[in-house]
This record gives structure tokens, C-alpha cells and sequence, in this order.
């Protein structure tokens, strides 16, 4: 370790006063450096190339966990200690995602859902528990609206629609969207927020049509609909930050 630690440091300071310091040998330390590659340092070599490229083609987004897990599915064990290592040595910086604003307001007098889903987001099977939001996508003519429904047992989006304005018929178009693809024989779970989109009575009626249950988020509370934020974020650190959209 010192003399990785003099190696790292070598192009700023002189090597003897160095040695000197952590009370190694220069001869020590040049022999040190002539040895061949050890296993473990061939081993590293190739993984931190291979971090790299996966680090050059998501646009640093990813930090060590989800480098990883890419590593991972690809048949390369190694643990996310040694991938986090592995970046810092390398100096790999990881992009910040952006924030983003809320799309819907919840100053209504509206009729409001307990909060059904209370966080359970691991479901036993597909058509039990979906939840929905919406979001919003810059443009250069302007902000387009995204409105998704998402089925908590595979996470996959059974339902979206978009516009260039947030109107309630956005929510009804990704809702009619997810029952017609899924066609749920049984009754359904439906969270989101308390925005005045899902909790107009027109929408509401719809859901009863449908025999789906309402769910909504308690006041000023992201994390009752952590599912559906996580996707928005990778949505957009993966793709919508990534791209310049001309118009809607």
C-alpha cells in the first residue's frame, strides 16, 4: 500500500522524500514497480475497462450500485465495493439528475381516497396493484405532459398517454390505455397522488366503471408513491435529459 501510495503520487512530489516519509526504500519502491502484474491487478485492469465503457454509454448516470448490477448480468461477479473503487481510481464522476417540479395540485375540494396501498409495493401478481402519475418533458415548443400507469408486480407501464396541456382527459387516456391492454378480471388497486386530475368525479366514475379501487397519497407526501417518482427519475436521467425534443 505505500508503495501504491508513492506511485499514485509520484508525478507531484519527489519519490525519495516520500520513501523517506513512509520509511521504504527507493530500491524497494523501483523494484516494486518492474514486478509483473499480479492476478488480482490483471483482473482489475480488465473490469475497469469494462466499467468504463458501461460508464461511456449510459452518460455517467449510473453510479457503482447500478454498474453492477450491469456487470452482473453479464456473468462478471464482483462485489459493488470493488466497482466503487475501481471508479474512483479511475475518476469516474457520476452525473447529478435533475430535479422536477410536481405537474398537478392537490387545493381542491375533491373527494380523497385513503391512502389503500400504504407503501406495499411488492405484488403477488400482475393486475392487483397499479399506480400512476404524470410528469412533464421540455420541448422547443414547449412542455409536453406524460401521463403513465405502472403495474407494481412487473413494473412495467400497462398505460400512458401524453399532451402539450395538462388536461383530465390525460389521465383518462393512460387509464382506458392499461384496461384495455390488461383487461383485469379482477378488482384493481389504483394509486396516486391526490392531484385534482385523479380526484375529479368524472374520473372517479370511471374507476368505478372499471372496478378499480382509488388510492391516494396522504398531503405533501412523495414517498406514498416511491414506485412511480423511481421510474419518473430513471425515465428521465436515462432518456429525456439525454435528448433534445424539437416539438411535441
Amino acid at each position: 500500500m505505500k508503495f501504491r501510495a508513492i506511485e499514485a503520487l509520484a508525478s507531484r512530489y519527489p519519490v525519495a522524500p516520500m520513501c523517506r516519509l513512509l520509511q521504504v526504500s527507493r530500491s524497494g519502491f523501483y523494484a516494486w514497480q518492474q514486478r509483473p502484474p499480479s492476478a488480482r491487478e490483471m483482473a482489475n485492469r480488465r473490469l475497469s475497462m469494462e466499467i468504463c465503457t458501461i460508464h461511456h454509454e449510459v452518460n455517467g448516470i449510473y453510479g457503482h450500485r447500478r454498474i453492477k448490477a450491469e456487470l452482473t448480468a453479464t456473468g462478471q461477479a464482483c462485489g459493488r465495493h470493488r466497482v466503487a473503487l475501481l471508479m474512483r481510481e479511475a475518476g469516474l464522476r457520476v452525473r447529478s439528475r435533475k430535479r422536477w417540479r410536481l405537474v398537478s395540485s392537490s387545493r381542491h375540494d375533491l373527494p380523497i381516497a385513503p391512502n389503500r396501498l400504504d407503501r406495499q409495493f411488492a405484488s403477488d401478481r400482475a393486475n392487483r396493484h397499479w399506480v400512476s402519475d404524470m410528469t412533464y418533458v421540455r420541448t422547443a415548443q414547449g412542455w409536453l405532459y406524460l401521463a403513465v400507469v405502472l403495474d407494481l408486480y412487473s413494473r412495467a407501464v400497462v398505460g400512458w398517454a401524453m399532451h402539450h396541456r395538462m388536461q383530465q382527459a390525460l389521465v383518462h387516456a393512460a387509464l382506458e390505455m392499461a384496461v384495455a391492454r390488461r383487461q383485469p378480471q379482477a378488482e384493481v388497486l389504483l394509486h396516486s397522488d391526490r392531484g385534482s386530475q385523479y380526484c375529479a368525479y368524472d374520473y372517479q366514475a370511471l374507476l368505478r366503471r372499471h372496478r378499480i379501487v382509488p388510492s391516494h397519497s396522504r398531503p405533501g407526501n412523495c414517498w406514498d408513491n416511491a414506485a412511480m417518482e423511481s421510474f419518473f427519475r430513471s425515465l428521465k436521467a436515462e432518456r429525456v435529459y439525454l435528448t433534445s425534443y424539437a416539438s411535441y
